[in-house]
């Protein structure tokens, strides 16, 4: 299922093998919640060479239809997408002031957004969506809190929740792929929770560990925690989990974090960062940052990443990506989205380069001093903009 080929400090590469197909890890998914990317087409994956993205079981139970995914073959066949598909539970979704009504140990009620319609999910019906789905990764029902305005009690609680249903996802899950031969079955990721709480994510880890998931996933980061309090959980999850077992970072789509996730031992990434950046105008480049809707860009007839061989670099001027999401038309969207993500492929191709090279730790270095040095460099023109502003009105 998963085997380790190469380390380099605690960063590795190695490769997942699923029901579909194998992935060389570590490795980033774009996110497809409703089996489609915003302003990203399947066929553009293709030309990105992406391998893996991650779908929304709960958005997908509500529409159109976990049953109906499943008359259309899949949601390979829905989509027209070979790559391999992950699916997250929905717990975010759930969590989320507009879905949720009250958790019980049994399960969720929460009502849809879509037409209001109360619904409840037992740990046993996610796992039926999402074997209905038939993505080749499942993730298990857990129960995320969010960082700010949550008492350690009620983090406690979520970890005895998230565990609670992890067993019953775990045993239903079996059960229903009991007469599948092993190589052909979906796989299951644990969820461990607990904040940035050692003692609370180490009895998560404890727990889930039990009952020997295929992969073990890190949830309730980049919900606002400081960076630090992130990378000490990212450590002490590696600490404990078998080393033939692939650990997934939830949330975290920015190129410094994924450095910092790979270099702890992370080996799967996945974000809305980087095309909700790219849709608010900030384009990753091998310069770092990019805010394209500074005027300064308005007249330039340079690529988007002059090292970029993606063909919005190759065919369109800064210019003209700016101008397109100034007006906010769906063209801007899509070019910023597909240049983002197609940095972000390359990247991660670079890490498990630097990794097989045994160089991981200079290249990380090398990326993160250039991010570093453009934040500045940002921070320094908002700045000089202000008081700019500012000495005007007077």
């Amino acid at each position: 299922m998963f085997k380790l080929k190469n380390k380099d400090g605690n960063a590795r590469n190695g490769v997942l093998s699923t029901k579909s197909g194998s992935v060389e890890t570590p490795f980033f998914m774009p996110v497809a919640t409703k089996a489609s990317i915003k302003h990203i087409t399947t066929d553009d994956l293709v030309s990105m060479r992406n391998s893996v993205i991650i779908s929304n079981a709960f958005v997908l139970f509500l529409r159109p239809g976990d049953e109906f995914i499943k008359k259309e073959g899949g949601i390979k066949n829905f989509m027209k997408y070979h790559g391999l598909n992950f699916t997250d539970s929905g717990g975010f979704q759930m969590y989320s002031d507009s879905f949720l009504i009250k958790t019980t140990d049994e399960g969720v009620w929460f009502k849809s957004p879509f037409d209001g319609i109360k619904h409840f999910v037992t740990p046993e019906k996610d796992m039926d969506i999402q074997l209905n789905i038939d993505s080749d990764v499942a993730m298990c029902l857990d129960v995320m809190p969010n960082f700010h305005g949550v008492t350690k009690e009620e983090i406690t609680e979520a970890v005895r929740k998230t565990t609670l249903w992890a067993k019953r996802c775990k045993k239903h899950h079996d059960l229903k792929q009991k007469n599948i031969a092993k190589e052909k079955r979906q796989l299951l990721f644990g969820i461990t929770q607990g904040g940035i709480h050692p003692d609370l994510r180490e009895q998560s880890i404890k727990d889930l560990l039990e009952l020997d998931f295929d992969g073990y996933s890190l949830g309730g980061m980049g919900m606002g925690e400081p960076k630090e309090g992130q990378y000490k959980m990212v450590e002490l999850q590696r600490s404990m989990i078998p080393e033939e077992k692939p650990m997934y970072l939830m949330g975290i789509g920015s190129p410094v974090e994924i450095l910092e996730g790979v270099e702890r031992g992370a080996d799967i990434f996945d974000s809305k960062f980087p095309t909700q950046n790219a849709r608010r105008g900030t384009i990753f480049t091998s310069n770092g940052k990019l805010r394209i809707l500074r005027e300064e860009f308005e007249h330039d007839q340079k690529p988007l990443d002059e090292n970029c061989d993606c063909y919005v670099c190759e065919k369109y001027s800064r210019s003209y990506v700016r101008y397109q999401l100034q007006q906010k038309e769906g063209v801007g969207y899509r070019l910023a989205s597909y240049h983002n993500l197609y940095y972000l492929m390359r990247l991660m191709e670079k890490i498990r380069d630097s990794i097989k090279k045994g160089k991981f730790s200079e290249f990380k270095k090398d990326v993160v001093e250039i991010y570093e040095k453009a934040d500045l460099e940002n921070k320094e023109k908002v700045k000089k903009k202000k008081s700019k502003t500012k000495k005007s009105k007077k």
